[in-house]
Parts: structure tokens; sequence; C-alpha cells
């Protein structure tokens, strides 16, 4: 079986894991036995087992935009290839392709938020489409960086040539990349995705309104995202073996190790204020900036 294959079954498979090991890491810092690492696992279960409930205000936005936010998710996970593998899908100019099924996804959830006529999801979407302006550029311009040193437009070359890029320009990019990572998918300290009571959620109150199989698909898309956005991440460090199967069991093994340095980075530090975040990100987007000038020596 080809290996891009195998490792979009190992992400549908294993995705919704990602979350309990950040989480049980969490549990431990906190003195805590945790939640199972399956508890993700337990949740979409008993999800899909309910019935919906809808908002008298919403419309057929509201219904289609869970199984949008999927679609993406999934859509954008087979141009991303695990590590020194081969992505499933890839053309030239398919990073930019990428880029948008993220901001695809964002857009869909903030339109279903909307859509509730809730000014508290309001309030929510409007604070992603903010935070995500900030992140996008960032993202788009370490790709571009490292496209140049590639000489590749498509992920799959780009992630590929990895061990040819600079060392600087590559711990640059990957803090940047893990700022990213953590704005993208609403974590400590851009947001808190065990949150439901305060007045500065962001993802999670776009969601509020969200039941049954219609929560399961979000939850599911987000462990996706995680799994996607992931790979970009541990992808920049320049170690391949040049055998497929092995370099898939790598990116499998870091990308859980990844977790664990998020749940320690969750751990260790609160959420900042809503006014900190856009420093945050544009300190990746300095990083981003900064990796460029190894491309121009």
């Amino acid at each position: 079986m080809n290996v891009a294959v195998l490792h979009l079954l190992a992400a549908l498979l294993l995705a919704p894991l990602f979350p309990g090991v950040i989480n049980r890491v969490k549990a431990r810092f906190a003195g805590r036995q945790g939640a199972p690492l399956f508890q993700l696992y337990f949740d979409l279960a008993k999800l899909l087992k309910k019935g919906a409930v809808f908002s008298t205000t919403s419309t057929w936005l509201f219904r289609a935009g869970s199984a949008g936010v999927l679609a993406t998710s999934l859509a954008a996970l087979v141009f991303v290839p695990a590590w020194g593998c081969p992505s499933l899908i890839h053309f030239q100019g398919d990073f930019i392709l990428f880029a948008y099924l993220l901001g695809l996804g964002r857009f869909l959830t903030m339109l279903a938020a909307l859509d509730t006529g809730s000014a508290f999801e309001g309030m929510g979407a409007s604070r992603e489409a903010f935070f995500s302006a900030l992140a996008e550029p960032a993202l788009l311009l370490g790709l571009a960086v490292l496209a140049g040193f590639s000489h590749s437009l498509s992920l799959q070359g780009i992630y590929l040539s990895i061990p040819g890029v600079p060392l600087p320009a590559l711990f640059f990019l990957l803090v940047a990349f893990g700022i990213i990572f953590l704005a993208e998918n609403a974590r400590i300290p851009v947001d808190d995705p065990n949150t439901h009571l305060e007045l500065t959620m962001i993802h999670e109150v776009m969601v509020l309104d969200h039941s049954g199989p219609d929560l399961a698909l979000i939850e599911y898309a987000g462990a996706l995202r995680l799994w996607a956005t992931g790979l970009l991440v541990v992808g920049l460090l320049p170690i391949r073996t040049e055998l497929p199967l092995l370099d898939l069991a790598d990116a499998i093994f870091l990308l859980f190790a990844w977790a664990v340095v998020v749940g320690v980075v969750e751990s260790s530090m609160a959420r900042l204020r809503i006014n900190r975040v856009p420093l945050l990100l544009g300190v990746a987007f300095v990083l981003s900036v900064l990796s460029l000038f190894w491309r121009v020596k």
C-alpha cells in the first residue's frame, strides 16, 4: 500500500489521541490522574449517538458548518507530507491552498457561530477573525521562505528538502510555526480549550450551540487540524532516513512527542490577556522574517 495512504489512515485513526496526550501531560503537572488517553474517542462515540438541538434563529449555514469544517481539515491533511514521506496529493503551489483550507475552516466556524444570532458567539468569531489575520501572514511567509530554499512550491518538495535548509533559519521557523500551531488550534497561551465560562473564550464560545453529531464532527476536525499543523512543526527537524515507512513511523512518534511538549508549555504558563495575543503573533511574523535573511545571503 502507498505510504501516503498509510499516513492518511494513521491520521484518521490516531488524531483523536493527540489531544488525549496533551491533556494527560497537563493532568500530571497538576498532580492529577486525568482523563483516559482515549477520552476523545469515548466522547465522539457518545456524541454520535445523541440528537442535535438547533437554535430557532439558525439556518442551513449552521447545519452545514460542522461538515464543512471537517471537510476542510481532511482536505488540508492530504497535502501535508509526514516527515520524509510523500503527501497523498501534491502540485506546485499547494502550500497556498493548504493555508487557505485552514482559513476556510475558520471562516465556516465563524459563519456558523454568527448564524446562531448570539452576541456571545459573535464576540468569539470577531476575535478569531482578528487573530487569524495575524497568524496567516507569518505562516505563509515561513512557507514561502522554505519554498525559496527548496525551489519548490509544493509542501512535499518543501519538506523533503528540509535537510538542506540552514540551521539558524530552521530554528527561527520552528519557533514561529510552534506559535502558529498554538494559535491555529486555540491552545494556551492564545486560548484555553477547557474554558467554558469566561468572557475571554475564542474557539469554544463559537461552538457552544453545537451538539450531538455536529459537535462530534467539529471535535474530530479539531483533532485532524492538530495533526496536520503538528506535521508542519516536526517536519522542520533536519533528519530523514530515506526509508518511507521508517519516516512515517518517525513522524508519528515525533507528533506525539510534540504533543508532550505542548502539554508542558500549557502547564508552564497561563493564557495571555487578549491584548497581548497580537504581540505573540507578531513575534512569529518577525521570526519568519528573520529566517528570510539566510535565504537572501
